[in-house]
């Protein structure tokens, strides 16, 4: 007998599980057959289907074919898959059996409800894209009637929950259904109740953290409804689409009995935060496919993911951090103690105090978001300078710099902008190193103008920072820089530029410390990072250390000079003039005491080592 799979990857499989190789169309219309009351339709009905975008004509021409193509593979066949006349074609079920057999079929109700939850988070035909609108209009009447029927089949199987392995069906089957509609009030409740306590709205209302949750905003003409006293956790005025946050199933770099209850501590996370009515949770299901993916970013933006929850198990504990995608910012992080002893006690109190502090950030962030999203023209031209940005060549400077300058064109007052104006200013500044104190001063301006328009924004004040440490004043860049991070004590970036100003300032210890917590925030660490820190490891006199950070750097154009200074401190010459004629290719006009006289350092010994070092390598 024939089996047809409709979820996951749509196709026909023989009884020893070997592929059938079959026409796509034909595969869609046995599927359209097998979700019918009658599984016959008329060829004309097929046909428009199938081929809804040509003339009538050529849609039974097409149709024709097909089935001619169908017989020439059911050719030798015992079993039959369709029945051919002259008007009509009839599946033979009979032949063929579907996975869709499981939404028809009895059973104990807890199995039943499993079997179709199991089944619908592959989702439906989920590998073709539609070519017709009729059969656009099938595959999403499909979902939703197969939504309902995994609701009803929850509620079927609630009188049979007796014990935790029954209780986590259900979860995960609620999970499934409050991702694609968050406003199922009745499912919610029911989630509230299997977490066993008080919701994170009522903790958060009674003063548990001091974050608000409840956003107010107004509708285009309108006032945002005034009473929400008895429903903390909803927006006043619910937008189109809600953001939607996915909690990545914890990783870890050995094997351990404590990650798989690393891993339901964050299920139990998952299922509280469903208790938010102003963000939208991706299920668990399609969490560990993002985890498992080997293109994350991508598959976070196909999924309209606009925060991330990325969490890590190791002997120190579980370090979780929140990410919001957009602007790939850590807006928290923190690190919960655990161990394989304590955990079973702690993992209550631990996912609790974890939900708490998602939800505050969550509230907290959520007006940032809705600015970003309100311009969306703006808001696309900034992330292309951004993405510009990561790579610390002029052509990419300059492009980004256009960028910016187009978003500000779609939004005047578009803070995110200005930043990336004035740090595209500071970055031709560092790679041209000639010295020009008018880029300088045009970042200056750009930064001051970001902070004008969003002073709590830790992102013009960083800008500021850097800047100021580049026209010299050490004093103010770092003042700068320590507001930037008590706004933002978790933004990977801001910590980062905090480090390269303290190696400035003569304190490079304190600048590798701070750089390596930058690192830990952001693991895959963008080569400025690696740059910082093997500046301050110069300076620590670790150079072969140093030289590590400069060879982990993707592009290691900017870090030459750096890298050639410390072979030459080791005595590796050789490796010294391969980096120095690296630099000079970059930048054939670098001298070594109009650079010095230019680069801000608060103590003269790192001018002399610094000399020393570029000296000894040849320049």
């Amino acid at each position: 007998m024939l089996h047809l799979q409709t979820f996951g990857d749509l196709r026909l499989i023989e009884t020893n599980g070997d592929p059938v190789r079959y026409p796509i169309k034909g595969l869609l219309m046995m599927a359209h057959l097998y979700t019918g009351p009658s599984r016959e339709l008329s060829r004309y009905e097929l046909a428009q289907f199938l081929w809804n975008d040509v003339e009538p004509e050529q849609a039974r021409l097409n149709l024709r074919k097909l089935l001619s193509r169908i017989r020439e593979t059911d050719g030798g066949r015992a079993e039959i898959a369709f029945d051919f006349t002259a008007a009509t074609v009839r599946l033979n079920t009979q032949a063929v059996s579907s996975d869709l057999d499981i939404f028809r079929a009895g059973g104990v109700p807890l199995e039943r409800l499993n079997a179709i939850a199991e089944l619908t988070q592959r989702g439906f035909i989920g590998n073709i894209k539609p070519a017709t609108k009729p059969i656009d209009a099938w595959i999403r009447a499909q979902r939703d009637i197969q939504a309902l029927q995994l609701r009803q089949a929850l509620l079927d199987a609630l009188p049979d929950m007796h014990n935790p392995g029954d209780a986590r069906i259900i979860s995960s089957a609620a999970l499934q259904i409050l991702e694609r509609d968050p406003n199922d009030e009745q499912v919610r409740a029911l989630l509230h109740q299997l977490s066993g306590g008080s919701s994170v709205s009522e903790r958060l209302r009674n003063g548990e953290a001091t974050a608000r949750v409840e956003v107010k905003r107004s509708e285009p003409g309108g006032e945002a409804p005034g009473d929400t006293s008895g429903d903390t956790g909803r927006i006043s005025a619910l937008p189109l689409i809600l953001p939607r946050l996915v909690l990545l199933p914890p990783t870890s770099k050995h094997a351990d009995a404590g990650l798989a209850l690393a891993n339901a501590l964050i299920e139990d996370v998952t299922i509280e935060l469903c208790a938010l009515r102003n963000v939208s949770i991706v299920a668990p299901h399609t969490a560990g496919q993002i985890r498992r993916d080997s293109e994350k970013a991508a598959v976070v933006a196909r999924h309209s993911i606009t925060y991330l929850l990325d969490t890590r198990f190791s002997e120190e504990g579980l370090f979780a951090q929140l990410i919001y995608f957009p602007t790939d910012e850590i807006i928290w992080a923190n690190r919960f103690a655990m161990t394989p002893n304590t955990l079973p006690r702690q993992r209550r109190l631990i996912a609790q105090q974890l939900t708490l502090s998602v939800a505050s950030e969550l509230a907290e962030n959520e007006e940032e978001r809705l600015r970003f999203e309100a311009n969306p023209q703006a808001y696309h031209s900034y992330l292309v300078g951004s993405s510009l940005m990561s790579k610390l060549t002029l052509p990419h400077i300059r492009r980004a710099r256009k960028a910016f300058k187009q978003s500000l064109s779609h939004k005047p007052d578009f803070s995110p902008s200005f930043t990336g104006l004035a740090r595209t200013f500071t970055s031709e500044w560092l790679v041209t190193a000639q010295g020009n104190d008018e880029l300088l001063h045009l970042a200056e301006q750009h930064a001051l103008r970001a902070i004008e328009r969003d002073p709590s924004s830790a992102a013009g004040h960083r800008e500021l920072g850097v800047t100021k440490l580049y026209l010299g004043d050490v004093d103010a860049s770092v003042a700068a820089l320590d507001l930037a991070e008590e706004l933002s004590p978790h933004f990977a970036d801001v910590i980062y530029s905090h480090a390269d100003t303290l190696v400035h300032a003569s304190r490079p210890g304190d600048a590798l410390d701070k750089i390596t917590r930058a690192i830990s925030l952001n693991p895959i660490a963008p080569d400025a990072y690696l740059w910082c820190a093997a500046g301050a490891s110069f300076f620590l006199e670790q150079y072969e250390q140093a030289i590590a950070y400069v060879e982990a750097m993707k592009d290691k154009a900017p870090a030459h000079r750096i890298a050639a200074a410390s072979c030459a401190m080791i005595g590796d010459r050789k490796r010294a003039l391969f980096h120095r004629q690296r630099a000079e290719s970059i930048n054939p006009v670098f001298d070594v005491e109009k650079w010095l006289a230019i680069v801000p350092f608060k103590e003269q010994w790192q001018k002399e080592l610094y000399r020393e070092g570029l000296l000894r390598a040849g320049f």
